[in-house]
């Protein structure tokens, strides 16, 4: 087994620091990639502060992960070494039920295994990007076109693929109106899409304090949600609209601003919702939800942005400056990923 640096968290309410863990031996379909780039996700706060529940620890978290391939398993066919490649959310799954047998992995009906944090097929526990190596089967495993720097890309592989599933899923393109909830990790991508891919894009956010960011990332237009007018504005406006923020949300304002047969998409890790039936049935308005994309819709969504020169905005950081990172993240003080080199983690123990 390789034995690799990396930063891990040991409890809920400890930082990060540095550690070492163990990748597995290469089996016959494995790759060992070296990791260049591991973005910072939200989930990864959520998960390593407790915020869902008990969890395992120690654990290594990054699901955003970009490298080189450096060796590959005898029966490997789909990636050779020096290949760029990515790895997302998800690193194995049933293979055999009828959303897997789809491409559609994430809904896997016995649970797809992450990243990070989940039981894998030897029986130990998954661990993340914030690491130098990592192990992987080629099934889950994403070629990184030229023309897209790793460090951009690499949040592609969590916040691209978890935006561009719910805009190709309802239609985006050109004729539709897009409205997209707030202009962060997510928000920020899926406006880049929505716009490559035809839509007139509107961001949806609660202040002013990002008009001049959408504008420039593509947006056609900006709106601040604070203010009530917004939503006398713009009723009736949206064919789609795509939330990627955990906060509360009013829904019923929000499907008030979509037309016949719009679609509210829900992406971000939200809390409950409540709503009045009526806001659905008038108008034939949908509430939907949606989850990543798997591993046939990842690579599309790669093949997406480097065909139209979209990579994620990112400010690449340390491994020591971790934890200032997630800090930074929960005041919204990041323009749009943080995202870690991972060769400063070589003089971790």
């Amino acid at each position: 087994m390789l034995t690799v640096n990396a930063y891990a968290a040991a409890s809920p309410t400890r930082p990060l620091a540095p550690t070492t863990v163990e990748r597995r031996d290469l089996g016959p379909r494995d790759v060992l990639i070296e990791i260049k780039y591991c973005g910072i996700c939200h989930t990864d706060i959520h998960w390593v502060r407790g915020d869902w529940g008990a969890k395992d620890y120690p654990v290594v978290p990054g699901h955003e992960i970009a490298g080189i391939v450096t060796h590959i398993g005898p029966e490997v066919t789909q990636h050779a070494v020096g290949d760029r490649v990515g790895v997302g959310c998800m690193v194995n799954s049933c293979r055999e039920c009828g959303p897997c047998r789809r491409g559609e992995e994430q809904y896997c009906t016995q649970g797809h295994i992450l990243t990070y944090g989940s039981v894998d097929r030897d029986g130990t526990l998954t661990q993340g990007g914030y690491s130098t190596h990592v192990v992987v089967d080629q099934d889950f495993l994403l070629r990184i076109p030229e023309g897209i720097g790793l460090d951009e890309a690499a949040p592609l592989l969590c916040a691209g693929v978890t935006t561009y599933s719910p805009l190709t899923r309802w239609g985006a393109g050109p004729g539709k109106e897009v409205g997209i909830i707030g202009l962060g990790g997510l928000g920020h991508v899926a406006v880049k899409l929505a716009k490559a891919m035809g839509a007139e894009v509107t961001v949806l956010s609660r202040t002013l304090a990002k008009k001049s960011d959408a504008l420039r990332l593509g947006a056609d237009g900006y709106y601040a949600t604070s203010d009530p007018a917004t939503f006398e504005q713009l009723a009736g406006t949206f064919d789609l609209i795509v939330n990627t923020v955990s906060a509360e949300l009013d829904v019923d304002a929000y499907l008030s601003l979509l037309t016949v047969n719009g679609t509210l998409a829900i992406v971000g890790a939200t809390p409950k919702f409540t709503f009045d039936r009526s806001s659905l049935v008038r108008n034939q308005r949908a509430f939907a939800g949606s989850q990543i994309g798997g591993i046939r819709t990842t690579q599309q969504m790669l093949d997406f942005c480097a065909e139209h020169g979209i990579g994620a905005e990112v400010e690449v950081i340390p491994a020591e400056k971790i934890n200032e990172a997630y800090d930074r993240v929960l005041a919204s003080d990041v323009r749009y990923r943080f995202v870690i080199d991972a060769s400063t983690l070589a003089t971790a123990p």
